[in-house]
């Protein structure tokens, strides 16, 4: 019995000692926190998508505390609201955020894209892909699992006809499905762009329309009609210069097979 209350005895001791060296810990190395860095961290999504440059928020907005010369308006899940408040804590001039959305470069659907075998094992795209690539005919391609479904924190994306398609309306241009997708299909472009192609595979035309009705075959037409040069045909497929692109559709006009599409990503998901 003495034993066992000097063992209860010692316990308590050591726990009263610990609890003292806490209180003296919180109290003598306390670091003070940044008041501007917790205002500008209150004012970010928490989407640690690391699309303003840094790891996250936290990182974002210690950098912005410290006075360093990173810009207000780099966070692009925030948007403007998040931007004034940044700028007003810090007392700076408010600087416009651009907008970004996602957008899948692929069109091969269930009704467009040949199926090679019938996949039956794990739903996730990057299971799929270490099985010859997966199931559809076009390698490239999207695999249809839902891999960015799952990682998208604004539920912007589904799965529409075997393809991942996203919603603009819910887009916040984050950037995390561009992370998860492993064919790399994803790519964030400013919601003011109107054109994009929607193709990603590079091989020859003739291959792959064997495999998707949809892709593009590399003839080079839209980059002749292209009057400031923004559209350019690299390994067999066409790539548009954003920099350069005056959003003046020729290219979509001349494309044979339809693969470059005409759409406005500002708010709405649907496209011609």
């Amino acid at each position: 019995m003495t034993a066992i209350v000097y063992a209860i005895l010692m316990l308590a001791a050591i726990g009263a000692v610990c609890a003292v060296i806490l209180v003296l810990a919180s109290v003598y190395m306390n670091v003070p926190e940044d008041e501007n860095a917790a205002a500008i961290r209150e004012a970010l999504p928490g989407a640690n998508c690391g699309a303003c440059g840094y790891a996250g928020c936290d990182g974002y907005a210690d950098a912005l505390a410290k006075g360093t010369e990173t810009k207000t308006n780099l966070c692009v899940p925030g948007g403007d609201k998040a931007a004034r408040v940044i700028a007003e804590t810090l007392g700076l001039e408010f600087e416009d955020v651009v907008e970004k959305v996602a957008f899948v470069k692929c069109m091969g659907d269930c009704n467009n894209s040949k199926r090679k075998f019938d996949y039956e094992g794990i739903e996730s795209c990057k299971a799929a892909r270490m099985l010859y690539e997966g199931e559809w005919a076009c390698g490239p391609g999207c695999l249809g699992h839902g891999d960015c479904v799952a990682a998208c924190p604004n539920k912007a994306i589904s799965i529409v006809d075997g393809i991942a398609r996203v919603d603009s309306r819910l887009c916040s241009g984050c950037g995390i499905c561009v992370k998860t997708c492993p064919n790399g299909l994803i790519a964030i472009f400013s919601d003011v762009n109107r054109v994009i192609v929607t193709c990603s595979n590079t091989e020859k035309g003739a291959i792959a329309r064997q495999k998707c009705g949809n892709a593009c075959i590399g003839c080079k037409k839209c980059e002749k009609v292209c009057p400031v040069e923004a559209i350019k045909v690299i390994n067999n497929l066409a790539t548009i210069d954003y920099g350069k692109c005056t959003k003046c559709k020729a290219c979509a006009e001349a494309c044979p097979v339809g693969c470059i599409k005409i759409g406005n990503f500002s708010g709405i998901h649907k496209y011609t």
